[in-house]
């Protein structure tokens, strides 16, 4: 590829190389690799499900960490505009017809009373055109009411991100799914009196964000008894991928410049690394639930968590014993096991190995980042699912995989994954720390052979889309990863509107 002057002034302006551009192009000619998969994991394989016994220890476990001084975490990835949630209601404000005609509409509007927003909307709909939603609903201005929640004169709900809209009602008044992140934080991510919350937001609605936090701390700081520190980052330019035609050339706006677009969730790996904690809980903006069903939220995050710094407990143990030189052949066995039967972890050749060899891959797989997964049965929910899989290094261990990582053919992977008991619906709890206290650097142990290439266009033209090895999948490959059986009601993801009529958002 031939690069102008003014591109190399464009690339270099977003903090990228030119080999990075190069290689981008050369991922659209040649594809990814799909990935080697041994099983689906299930419970006994793969996936750990406690019993009530287990399950006290481990939340005692969580709960006198929390005490030791350790600092905790709440990731929240909320970049993004809720557009996608309101696609239907966009298409029936640009539809030929005036009255609701599709289940999906005659839902809306038949249980318009129940969304949170609802007095935010009659408000908005006073304000613009003097009558309430359900006068102007009576009198047949259906798409008067949509407007009013969608455009910019009403609540925008069209371009606002998700973490900004009213999700759920309470006497005090609606709230929005950031204020519930912010409960949450209280409830089971909080030490030594401080909850630290991080929402990775998009550069648009920065100010948007900030402002409501200012306007909604203190109440819960009152409430819950704790000091909010929080903070927000946006997406790195230099994270963005390039565009392609369909033929793999670079694609060009009209103006004749390189299109970049977001590299996808997987580009947060970089705002994950900038956290400086010691435990981290990821769970995405979406999904979140009133407080009358919060307590097996709380119980499970807690649960996952005490399981997470057990085994991180023993992880150290470990390293420390390597470290030191002073272990024999029998102790070297007992590594093995715990490699192999706690993190999941297998080297089919191992027998093989001579001590001093052992040692250097037992040392390997220890120091590294680790994650606990929430992983619940599937009810046919789209999302990725638990599977082991074989790495480039011969291993197998566990992973969270997309369906665009499967190879369609294959009639055996196909089964694994049509067929998985559970899926994971982005509940992770992560240790970012080495033994020493030193952090890990986290683009170290992304897998960059894990993207995947989606189609987009732009302005009428079809482009190919890079996305970057994502946060759960691809960019963690190389992590120590447990899954945990946790219920579905710990998973209410808000998808489209009329998600927010699910008795679990009620």
């Amino acid at each position: 590829m031939i690069l102008s002057d003014t591109d190399k002034k464009q690339i270099a302006s977003r903090g990228i190389n030119e080999q990075q551009v190069e290689n981008q192009l050369k991922q659209f000619e040649q594809g990814f690799p799909f990935l080697k998969l041994e099983a689906a994991a299930s419970i006994g394989k793969g996936i750990i499900a406690p019993n009530d016994d287990e399950r006290n220890k481990y939340i005692e476990k969580w709960n006198s960490y929390k005490a030791n001084g350790h600092k905790v975490v709440k990731f929240v990835p909320a970049s993004g505009a809720a557009s996608r949630m309101f696609k239907d209601m966009f298409a029936f404000l640009n539809a030929s017809y005036d009255h609701p005609n599709t289940p999906f509409e005659k839902e809306f509007f038949d249980n318009i009373k129940k969304f949170a927003f609802r007095k935010a909307l009659c408000d908005k709909c006073h304000a613009n055109n003097g009558k309430s939603v359900m006068e102007l609903i009576k009198e047949g201005n259906y798409k008067t009411v949509v407007a009013n929640m969608l455009n910019a004169e009403g609540l925008n709900y069209g371009q606002l991100p998700k973490g900004l809209l009213l999700f759920h009602n309470y006497e005090d008044g609606a709230r929005t799914s950031m204020e519930e992140h912010l409960v949450e934080a209280a409830l089971y991510a909080s030490s030594n009196g401080e909850a630290h919350v991080h929402f990775t937001v998009s550069h648009d609605h920065l100010e948007l964000f900030k402002a409501k936090v200012a306007e909604k701390k203190d109440i819960y700081e009152k409430r819950y008894g704790v000091k909010y520190d929080i903070s927000f980052s946006e997406q790195k330019p230099s994270t963005d991928t390039i565009a392609a035609n369909p033929d793999n050339t670079p694609f060009r706006e009209d103006d004749g410049s390189l299109l970049f677009r977001p590299g996808g969730h997987g580009a947060l790996i970089e705002n994950l690394n900038e956290i400086d904690a010691d435990v981290v809980f990821i769970k995405n903006i979406d999904n979140v639930v009133p407080d009358r069903l919060k307590d097996d939220t709380v119980t499970y995050k807690q649960l996952i968590a005490g399981i997470l710094v057990s085994l991180q407990e023993k992880t150290f143990e470990y390293l420390r014993v390597l470290d030191s030189g002073e272990y024999n052949h029998s102790k070297l066995e007992e590594i093995i096991r715990f490699v192999q039967r706690d993190l999941c972890c297998r080297k089919p050749d191992i027998k093989d190995m001579e001590d001093a060899d052992l040692v250097i891959y037992l040392r390997q797989k220890l120091n590294r980042p680790m994650r606990v997964c929430g992983v619940v049965k599937n009810v046919g929910e789209p999302g990725g699912g638990p599977f082991l899989v074989y790495n480039n290094d011969g291993t197998i261990s566990l992973q969270i995989l997309e369906s665009s990582q499967i190879d369609k053919n294959n009639e055996e992977y196909m089964k694994m994954f049509t067929q998985g008991t559970h899926f994971n619906p982005v509940d992770l709890v992560c240790a970012l720390k080495d033994y020493q206290g030193n952090a890990f650097n986290l683009p170290d142990f992304v897998d960059p052979s894990t993207g995947f290439i989606s189609n987009k266009s732009k302005g009428g033209k079809e482009l190919k889309a890079l996305e970057l090895p994502g946060l759960w999948n691809g960019a963690m490959s190389n992590w120590n990863t447990v899954f945990v059986e946790v219920p579905l009601s710990t998973f209410n993801p808000v998808k489209t509107v009329n998600d927010l009529l699910r008795e679990q958002h009620q």
